[in-house]
């Protein structure tokens, strides 16, 4: 005890004073923290179950009213976070262009439209980092906005291009995925390769349905149909009784998808998307075959280029994206990895005039420095979370949601998270308990990874702001983002 006693108390009376101490400090700490002892109890006993000894679990939560911080475990210690990245590319997106900045994508040439209406030059195809270049605003018409330069070429009189079509892909430089990304990745959509121009999110759809009965070839439908790739299918249909042994493939380096093995009868149809190589002239070339359907030929070759743009370019027509804040709907509810990378080096390119990684990260360190938050305790490698070299300490995530929650574009931050049970990757998450519509948080998942962050609602009203990750629980992934939830559920009947 602080400046001891003259005499030692008798023990009985020592004990009464400990306890009254004691109560006191837990009366006191209640009324500023009620039921903080308990939650902190409640939480370690989800955290200390025996399937999760074997790795490791770093939590933060803190109430957004007072900054008291009501449960932290590992705090400061760097974890993998997954795709729990994204809310900090988004984060410093949002901070930089504000919510109603759109993405321009044009068609520019400096050559002369004759009589006959022909372009006496070559047209260029110029991407400014629009993700969505797709059919995710347009009811799934994926070639919509494609459609719609070409409908204002036609309107202009346009017949006929005389030179290249050329896709132009020079905002972004540099290496077009990201370091230490997997090769098991870079096949499907979530590890498209990256470019200024893209297209359908760089990926061709697939869907594989059975035959009618066994030996049957499958039917495989795509979107879209495209000369751009090429697709083999020598999958049959087996008997229901049988296991799927469907396997799709596309070797690296090249555009051919091949689908084959077994796919029983009666089965749910299989859907997915597949990443195609060199995404600007992806895009090109979809854009000259959608040119080629409305009745507007291009006589010379398809092409792409990073160089810089020739002089005497004027516009001939433009494609406005949709605000950036359904563009970030568009990264956080669903996760998407290849928007991310995007704002990450359109950060670089326009606050550093550098649409590199690297350029994109020393804008994003900037915001964060700004916002109260120490990235020299992190290293970070891409936007997404995709990289398996990602770190980053709980302390400081929940620092910059906090920062975020008193950020002037707070709500428009907040609308961009998974609501559960209700939307994005949370959807399924949490449905029919108390923490379904009251936690909109990111989800973040690799193998042996599992992350979750962002904001809660409790009953008692007090907003909490929370991060969570597990790394290198060998068990399923089911059971930590069940604790996760379970956690949740705790936080909200605080």
């Amino acid at each position: 005890m602080r400046g001891g006693l003259k005499r030692p108390l008798r023990p009985w009376f020592a004990s009464v004073v400990a306890a009254g101490s004691l109560a006191l400090t837990v009366s006191s700490a209640a009324a500023r923290d009620p039921g903080g002892s308990s939650l902190q109890k409640a939480i370690d006993r989800v955290l200390d179950r025996p399937a999760f000894a074997p790795g490791f679990w770093a939590v933060e939560v803190r109430s957004l009213r007072t900054g008291r911080i009501l449960y932290a475990r590992n705090a400061d210690k760097n974890m993998k976070p997954a795709s729990t990245t994204k809310l900090v590319t988004t984060a410093a997106a949002l901070d930089a262009f504000g919510p109603d900045d759109r993405l321009r994508t044009t068609v520019e040439t400096a050559g002369r439209l004759d009589g006959m209406g022909r372009v006496l030059s070559d047209v260029y195809l110029v991407g400014r980092g629009d993700p969505n270049l797709s059919g995710r605003f347009t009811d799934g018409r994926i070639t919509a906005a494609f459609e719609d330069l070409a409908d204002a070429l036609k309107a202009q009189g346009v017949r006929r291009i005389e030179g290249r079509l050329v896709g132009h892909e020079g905002l972004f430089r540099g290496d077009r995925r990201g370091d230490d990304w997997a090769w098991g990745d870079l096949v499907w959509w979530y590890g498209a390769e990256v470019s200024a121009l893209g297209f359908n999110d760089n990926s061709a759809d697939l869907k594989v349905t059975p035959g009618e009965r066994a030996g049957d070839p499958v039917l495989v439908e795509r979107n879209p149909v495209s000369s751009y790739y090429r697709l083999v299918s020598t999958a049959t249909t087996s008997p229901a009784a049988m296991t799927s042994d469907l396997r799709v493939d596309r070797p690296l380096g090249s555009n051919l998808i091949r689908i084959s093995g077994t796919f029983p009868v009666g089965l749910k149809p299989w859907e997915n998307s597949v990443a195609l190589e060199d995404p600007a002239r992806y895009a090109a070339t979809v854009f000259a075959e959608v040119l080629a359907a409305k009745g507007m030929v291009v006589a010379g070759a398809v092409e792409t280029s990073s160089d810089p743009m020739p002089g005497g370019l004027r516009v001939l027509a433009a494609h406005d994206g949709p605000p950036l804040s359904e563009v970030l709907k568009g990264v956080n509810k669903p996760s998407q990895n290849l928007h991310a990378e995007m704002l990450l080096r359109l950060l670089g390119a326009r606050l550093k005039g550098d649409g590199t990684v690297e350029s994109g990260h020393a804008a994003v360190e900037e915001f964060l420095l700004r916002s109260g938050v120490h990235p020299e305790r992190w290293s970070l490698q891409d936007g997404s979370g995709l990289s398996r070299s990602d770190i980053l300490s709980a302390h400081e995530m929940v620092s910059l949601l906090a920062a975020m929650d008193r950020h002037r574009y707070a709500a428009v931050f907040r609308d961009s998270l998974p609501i559960a049970g209700v939307d994005g990757t949370l959807k399924n998450r949490m449905k029919g308990t108390p923490a379904e519509g009251r936690v909109v948080a990111k989800t973040g998942s690799l193998r042996h990874v599992n992350a979750l962050g962002g904001y809660v609602t409790p009953r008692s009203g007090d907003r909490l702001v929370f991060y969570m990750v597990s790394n290198h629980n060998p068990g399923p992934g089911s059971e930590v983002t069940g604790a996760m939830d379970e956690i949740c559920n705790l936080l909200v009947g605080r």
